[in-house]
This record gives C-alpha cells, structure tokens and sequence, in this order.
C-alpha cells in the first residue's frame, strides 16, 4: 500500500546518511584529529578520531527538520530545548576533549552540568514500572534520572574500545528503538530515533574493522547521552509513552559489562578513574578474539536484547522487569566463559 508519508522518511534517512558518511570521509580526510596509541588502545598506530561529528550532525538535522515539520506531537517547547541544549553542550564538551585530551575530573564535571540542563528543563522520570506496580517517584525521579544519564553516557564512552563495537551498537540500538517507538504511536522519537540510526550508519563505512577512523568521545559520549535522554522523552513526554525499561534492556550489554568492571576494580583497590584494557569486551579480545570476532558477538547480544524488548513493551507493565532476567543469566555466563578464556591464556588483568 503506498504510503507518501513513509516514503519520505526514507528518502529523508537515505539523505541523513550519505550527509553522514560525507562529513566522516572530510574528518578523516581533511581535519585529522589524531588518536594516538596509549597502553589502552586497541590500535598500534595513529588513526583520525571525533567521527562521531557526523552522527551530532544528523542529530541536530533530526531535530530541526522534526521542529519545521510540525512532527513534535505531544512534546512540549521546553523539552525540546532542553534536549536541544544539552545535547550541544555535551557534543562540545566531548570535541574540546578530542582535540585536547583533558582529565576525567573535568569531564565528569561537565558531564554533571549537561545533566542539570535536562533536569532543569523537565526531562525527568517521574515513575518506575515494577512486579509491584508502577512506582511513583516524585523527588527520587531527578536522582534516578541524573545517575541514568551520567551512567549511560559514561558506558557508552568506556565501551568504544574496538572497531565498530559502539558506531555499530548504535544502529542495532536505535533501529530496534525506531521500530518499538513508532509501533507505540510516536512521531518526534521514532524520527529522532532514525536520525541517530542514520548518522550511525554513514558513519560506519568507515569504521568498520579495520577502522579508517574512529567515534572519539564527541561520538561515544554524546550517543550514550542522547540515548538516555531520549529514554526518558519517550516515556514521560512522547506520544508512544514508550516504557522506560525499553533503552536499558537495549543496552544491557554495554551497562552490565561497564557495572560488573567497575565493582571488580573497586574491589580489588584499583584507581577506578584510570584508563584500562580490563573490560569484558577487552579481556576477551587479548585472550586472542579478533575485533571482529568480539564485535560480532556484542552486535548478536544487542539483536537478542532488541527482541527482548520487543517482548517487553507486549507484555503488562508490572511484570517487564522480569525480561532482564535471562539477559542477566547470559550475562553472568559470558563473564564465566570470558574470565575461564583469560586463565587459560594468562592475560594479566
């Protein structure tokens, strides 16, 4: 059945992403914001970074196309900017961090500033689906909402350590997203939701192993955030009032692993703060996986949570948490497998 409406948003996602892939060719081509090996890279040699312009780009075009359009639905004006000015400012905290590597004291400090700009604007969970019921949160909302995005962002920036691991999570990620939202009646989501996806594919024809260029942390960093923000959007504000839950099951994978390594150094006394190659994702690679063997296995990881979630939102609300179940189960078995791998082969961690 010809639908006019539908054919336009692919021609609109097809031109989001040859935009894409052409600002990704000029960054590694003309601008040369170089990455150079440290003791936690996965590379040997320098490789041009903040690639991840190009998915900001088509982001920012996302926005503004679905702001012309009229396509805001039930979004309210502050949201909107609210999401539109922290997504800035922490596109430009991450490209000043690109071309001049700063300390993590400064980024985790103006990491916080770009969150208070979207709890300030509203963009705050207000309540929790349970096996007990929906959790109202009140004032616990802004706490939940500040230590998600902080949390997610920061994932997603740890979990850029390989060639097209996080650019190629980021089209599973939102093209499952895409597809859950516009099936619950959105419109600004599922638009911004391809527009993530679109910037995210352009992006990988180049990154893909082996990376002619890499995301860099105005990539990681700003699709970690914009996902966690777009969660709560989706929830609270969005027509589709599309479970929360949904964003976290999609993630899982980048959110167990980032959980289960942090714990771990703490526990063992570690500076948690420090760069290292200790991820599961990592340890797997130097027990003697190639990167694309390893990506391969997250890109299935993020497959099955995507139908996972798909699972979830069919599902009554009081019993989706019940969905993380398996995918804790496998988790658990992974890090088994990864950790029995790295005892055999004796990598140090």
């Amino acid at each position: 059945m010809y639908n006019p409406e539908l054919y336009l948003h692919i021609l609109f996602g097809t031109i989001m992403t040859i935009v894409a892939f052409a600002v990704t060719w000029s960054m590694r081509r003309f601008v040369q914001i170089m990455d150079e090996p440290n003791h936690r890279s996965s590379h040997t040699k320098a490789i041009p970074r903040a690639g991840g312009v190009s998915i900001v780009i088509t982001f920012f075009i996302g926005l503004t196309a679905t702001a012309l359009m009229g396509e805001l639905g039930s979004i309210e004006r502050p949201v909107l900017y609210g999401f539109i000015f922290s997504a800035l400012l922490i596109s430009l905290i991450s490209l000043v961090d690109d071309i001049s590597e700063q300390t993590a004291t400064f980024k985790a400090f103006t990491h916080m500033i770009a969150v208070v700009v979207v709890l300030y604007f509203g963009i705050v969970l207000d309540e929790l689906s349970s096996p007990f019921g929906d959790i109202p949160l009140g004032w616990v909302g802004y706490a939940i909402s500040f230590f998600w995005i902080i949390g997610l962002t920061n994932a997603y920036n740890f979990m850029d350590g390989l060639d097209g691991l996080a650019g190629g999570v980021a089209v599973i990620a939102s093209l499952f997203f895409m597809i859950i939202t516009f099936h619950e009646g959105s419109s600004f989501v599922y638009i911004i939701s391809y527009s993530l996806l679109a910037g995210a594919l352009g992006f990988m024809f180049l990154n893909y192993p082996p990376a002619k260029i890499i995301l860099g942390d105005v990539g990681a960093a700003f699709l970690g955030f914009a996902f966690a923000v777009l969660a709560i959007i989706a929830a609270r504000y969005d027509e589709s009032k599309t479970s929360f839950l949904v964003m976290p099951l999609l993630m899982f994978n980048f959110i167990y692993d980032t959980s289960f390594t942090f714990i771990r150094r703490l526990l063992k006394g570690e500076k948690v703060t420090e760069a290292h190659r200790t991820h599961l994702y990592q340890l797997l690679n130097r027990s003697g996986y190639s990167h694309l063997e390893v990506v391969l296995t997250q890109y299935c990881m993020v497959f099955l949570q995507g139908l996972g979630a798909i699972w979830l939102i069919n599902i009554p609300g009081n019993e989706r948490m019940l969905v993380f179940v398996p995918f804790v189960i496998f988790q658990a078995m992974y890090t088994y497998a990864v950790f029995r791998r790295v005892k055999k082969t004796g990598v140090d961690f």
